[in-house]
């Protein structure tokens, strides 16, 4: 069991990845509700906080580790941080490639073309935001990691309105993408080739790692106390407020990844984090915490249990029809109709990854990927 010092930590991981479950498998897509789709493009909802606060607790982890791999000198540090980018962004490849086969037109088994396979995507995101954020903290140091921060976000702008425009079809994004990856390779889920994790995008990507970094340290350095709370709650607020107005200009899209979506990201972090802080450190209401814990705990292999389980569900038929779509149309659509079925459908499925991560934590097996 790990000590509660830093429960609040642990527990807004736990409660992103039980987000990110619940979003990534509603039962029906089409009557799911408004609050659990993505902004179709400019815009955010709650489900665009998500990803990015996977992204903050990632740098909230590294607050901790980077402090011990900082002293073994760079060969071991760019080892471990090498090794641990490769190995995350690898799993996140053969994650879009399983289950390594499919039916071809003449309905026979044949092995799933590398040549379709998505090449980027959440975890090589993860992987690739802990990759440099990593390299910027060592090499650069805290003073440095700022500076590059703001100089990316900056940047970042200046290029896609340099070289493009702020739509789908023509943000200097998808063109990097389809010269370097290919059409192939690249996610088709808007209807067109276009990469949500692509890229370009992944440079202010790694300011939502920084940014979470220097919430652990300050956590760490402070204690959970008021000044704490007072502090997170201030920067919270003032990103919140610069993201707003900058996204006059440069809008809060999440499938851009703009600046201005980084910023609103960040500052809703650092607004819940003392919440929490408060409640649990300082309260002591800490009853409800154990469910988020063993999310968080485990939080990348227990997503990536969830997604290869969906993939499996997908697979598998019933009747001609994938299982995943046979449950909800045969069991939680009648039951609860369209909108709840899908809904609970989504927490069914969350619930039962909680369940594998339950059976971890009895048995005190964490994973670190």
């Amino acid at each position: 069991m790990q000590s509660n010092r830093y429960l609040s930590l642990d527990v807004l991981r736990g409660i992103t990845v039980t987000l990110m479950i619940i979003v990534n498998t509603p039962g029906n897509g089409a009557t799911t509700f408004s609050p659990l789709h993505h902004a179709h493009w400019n815009g955010f909802t709650p489900t665009d906080w998500v990803f990015p606060t996977f992204m903050f607790v990632v740098g909230n982890a590294m607050s901790f580790s980077l402090v011990k791999y900082d002293l073994l000198g760079n060969g071991p540090f760019l080892r471990k941080v090498f090794k641990r980018t490769l190995l995350i962004f690898l799993l996140g490849y053969l994650m879009y490639w399983f289950p390594f086969v499919e039916r071809n037109e003449a309905h026979e088994w044949v092995f799933s073309p590398i040549a379709h396979t998505r090449i980027f995507g959440v975890l090589q995101r993860i992987a690739l935001g802990y990759f440099f954020a990593s390299l910027v903290l060592h090499y650069l140091k805290e003073q440095g990691a700022i500076f590059f921060s703001i100089a990316a976000l900056v940047s970042y702008w200046f290029i896609l309105y340099a070289y493009g425009d702020f739509t789908i079809e023509g943000n200097a994004g998808l063109a990097l993408d389809k010269l370097v990856l290919g059409e192939n390779h690249m996610h088709h889920g808007e209807g067109i080739a276009f990469e949500p994790e692509g890229i370009l995008s992944t440079l202010p990507a790694i300011v939502n790692v920084i940014a979470g970094y220097f919430a652990g340290r300050l956590i760490q350095q402070k204690g959970n106390t008021y000044e704490t709370i007072a502090l997170l709650s201030m920067a919270g607020a003032m990103m919140i407020f610069v993201a707003l107005g900058w996204n006059l200009v440069f809008p809060i899209n999440k499938k851009l990844w703009t600046s201005s979506f980084v910023l609103c990201t960040v500052g809703i972090d650092l607004l819940i984090l003392p919440i929490l802080i408060y409640i649990i450190e300082i309260l002591k209401y800490r009853r409800w915490t154990y469910f988020f814990e063993v999310f968080g705990r485990n939080a990348l292999f227990l997503y990536l249990v969830s997604e290869l389980g969906v993939t499996l569900l997908y697979f598998f038929s019933v009747g001609g029809e994938s299982l995943y779509r046979w449950s909800y149309a045969s069991i939680f659509q009648p039951l609860a109709g369209d909108y709840m079925g899908s809904l609970f459908f989504a927490i069914t499925w969350m619930l039962t990854c909680w369940m594998v991560g339950w059976v971890m934590d009895r048995k005190n097996i964490f994973v670190k990927v």
